[in-house]
């Protein structure tokens, strides 16, 4: 049996991120079945079917308190698991955490509406987005709840002064080093990179001219990812990410083009297996967001919040630890 995501990807010959977003938006039906789970087991026989009309499933669920790591009346962080997106990647996607963090907080508010008077806001409190972390990446993200708090965290994030760590575990051996490069929407293939990696492809040409999707000129957005090995693995490094940018996916593209793909990607993957080195099964992208820090939009004050490895990394860390040949004593 193969994982639905592989079926769809290989069927309609679309990217895995095409053949994701088809599935978990409901439009791919296994037997005439809605399947919105990515990684559920097809067996060969069973027949597959897009429907791009298709309406999008209903997604309930909450947000439990203890995934509220920090509330007052200018910002909210939060633990975001994996699995849901932190604002809509499409019009009319449910259940993202933009979503839960506002019921929450609605909720929030009627607790305490009698020791603190009427709630702040009638209805929905209102909620502002000032950065977002992939839908498969775990860990720490703040909201705004003020116009004012906004503009701050915004200028810090455009500043790059906000302190954002994540952990990873990459296939391979990694060494620490810093990548700088400048990102581009599309490599040539549909995929985001860097202008120095085409140039590469490109025999050292620093020309970018008939490049899909790239205006001859284009420079780019500068990325700039600090990586320090944290401990050896079989077949691969944990590994520490400190972001001096904030660009999509870029500690995801600069691990690959580094030729070291995070276990679980399945993006940024292609080049990588061979007959002799296939990729590390993991269930989803071994990437969590551990730290976050910046300076407060009221108090202005610095503050830090620091997040353990989720449940579902730290089991995959501790498989290819025990996996590793002991050395001789």
């Amino acid at each position: 049996m193969n994982s639905l995501d592989a079926r769809v990807r290989a069927k309609f010959e679309v990217s895995w991120g095409q053949a994701r977003a088809w599935i978990e938006t409901g439009k791919i039906a296994v037997d005439g079945q809605t399947v919105t789970d990515v990684q559920a087991h097809v067996k060969e026989a069973a027949t597959l079917a897009l429907a791009m009309n298709a309406p999008k499933p209903k997604r309930e669920g909450s947000l439990e308190d203890a995934r509220v790591v920090h509330v007052d009346a200018h910002i909210v962080v939060v633990r975001k698991p994996a699995g849901i997106s932190t604002i809509p990647f499409e019009e009319g996607e449910q259940g993202t955490l933009d979503e839960l963090v506002r019921d929450w907080l609605a909720k929030h508010e009627k607790r305490h509406q009698s020791e603190n008077g009427p709630a702040r806001n009638a209805g929905r409190p209102n909620l502002g987005v000032v950065h977002r972390i992939d839908k498969e990446t775990t860990g720490l993200v703040v909201f705004t709840r003020t116009w004012l708090a906004k503009q701050s965290l915004s200028s810090q994030f455009r500043a790059h002064t906000v302190h954002r760590r994540y952990i990873a575990i990459a296939h391979g051996s990694v060494s620490a080093l810093t990548i700088r490069s400048h990102l581009v929407a599309d490599r040539g293939d549909g995929l985001r990179g860097s202008l120095e990696m085409m140039r590469a492809r490109r025999g050292g040409s620093s020309t970018t001219r008939g490049v899909r999707g790239l205006r001859e000129g284009a420079e780019g957005q500068l990325a700039i990812t600090h990586i320090e090995r944290i401990a050896e693995l079989e077949g691969a490094t944990l590994v520490g990410c400190r972001l001096e940018t904030g660009r999509t996916h870029q500690i995801r593209v600069h691990l690959s083009e580094a030729g070291h793909p995070i276990v679980g990607e399945r993006v940024y993957i292609r080049g990588y297996a061979s007959e002799t080195r296939e990729p590390i099964v993991a269930p989803r992208l071994m990437l969590h967001a551990a730290e976050l820090g910046f300076i407060h939009p009221a108090t202005e004050q610095p503050v830090r919040w620091d997040e353990p490895m989720p449940g579902d990394m730290e089991a995959v860390m501790q498989r290819l630890l025990s996996s590793r040949p002991r050395s001789p004593s």
